[in-house]
């Protein structure tokens, strides 16, 4: 059974407005082992041998119960092949056996190149540290990650609740990634496979330009509506089309119908590789970058001086052209103490 006394880097609002602990949810994809595999590890590692009770809402999907934050979701990470291992199946059908076969030959070569992947429930920031001796666990038993094949384009995603939804909150928790996505995304050393395969694309810099400009400041209608208008898709490394939904489904389903996104009082932060095969890799790396966007956001005072700054050098385009913004930004949250 999981007893760990680790505890991971806190951001400077651990509260929601509601006086709750903030939670965060995790996803995390491997290879090297079988769904199943997977699954028993897990659920070892959090409910002990004889622990938790475990679910099978399709044949490629697995649901472990008995944490007090939810279910736990291990499945293969490729919604059309899910879809199909909901469907019943009976042998003596003959159109079912004929879906059956091709549905297993999709199956094997699925397993191949496409990920099993772990899915917490949102956890309190203080439980965060639980994946990591699940990370242990999987990394022992054999799990890869992204640089173990050239085929493998695997991620993490981590889903940080937000401490309020008014609307200064999510203009800065937005404003402050704009200004560290450059940085962010050398800081993750996108693997080449990511790149290939079309990895979250970076918010336009003339949307940019407008949102970090000292004199952006909307409403929360106008705030969505300008996302929406240059974002209209999930392929931003920070989505908040989940976000947005759950605040206004109806304004954002006028833009974007597409039935993967799901309403969420949460950011959703994509990270482009999963290094679970890496022995010095665990959740402190990705956390300890994105705790830099938690830090701007719970400031405004210097996040309005790296907006600026930003939004000057966004205005200059030979400074564009010549300089680095991502070493000026490092610089820059040294200087300030928010490494």
């Amino acid at each position: 059974m999981l007893t760990t006394t680790e505890r991971l880097k806190m951001p400077p609002l651990t509260k929601t407005s509601t006086g709750q602990e903030r939670r965060v949810g995790v996803e995390i994809e491997l290879s090297g082992l079988t769904l199943t595999e997977t699954a028993d590890l897990v659920q070892e590692t959090l409910f002990g041998t004889d622990g938790g009770e475990r679910r099978h809402p399709g044949r490629y999907e697995i649901a472990l119960s008995g944490d007090p934050a939810g279910d736990w979701q291990i499945e293969l990470d490729f919604a059309f092949l899910k879809s199909l291992g909901r469907r019943e199946r009976h042998d003596d059908d003959l159109g079912d056996a004929v879906e059956g076969l091709a549905e297993d030959l999709l199956r094997m070569v699925a397993e191949r190149i496409v990920p099993v992947e772990v899915v917490s429930p949102p956890l309190p920031l203080s439980r965060l540290a639980e994946l990591n001796a699940i990370i242990q666990r999987l990394r022992a038993a054999g799990a890869r990650g992204t640089a173990d094949d050239p085929t493998y384009a695997f991620g993490m995603q981590l889903n940080p609740e937000v401490p309020a939804t008014d609307v200064d909150t999510l203009r800065q928790y937005l404003q402050a990634f704009l200004c560290v996505e450059d940085w962010l995304r050398e800081r993750a050393a996108v693997d080449l496979t990511r790149r290939l395969t079309f990895f979250a694309d970076p918010f336009p810099k003339g949307y940019a330009r407008t949102a970090v400009a000292p004199s952006y400041s909307p409403n929360r209608a106008q705030l969505i509506d300008d996302y929406l208008d240059a974002n209209p898709t999930r392929n931003r490394a920070l989505d908040l089309l989940p976000l947005f939904t759950h605040l206004d489904a109806a304004r954002v389903r006028a833009k974007v119908q597409d039935e993967r996104v799901k309403a969420r009082p949460a950011l959703h932060y994509r990270l482009p590789n999963s290094e679970i095969d890496q022995p010095d890799w665990d959740l402190n790396r990705p956390w300890h970058d994105w705790l830099v966007v938690e830090r701007l956001a719970a400031d405004p005072a210097q996040l309005e001086q790296l907006c600026a700054a930003y939004s000057a050098y966004l205005s200059k385009p030979l400074e564009r052209l010549t300089g680095d913004w991502k070493q000026t930004c490092q610089q820059w949250l040294s200087e300030h103490d928010l490494l």
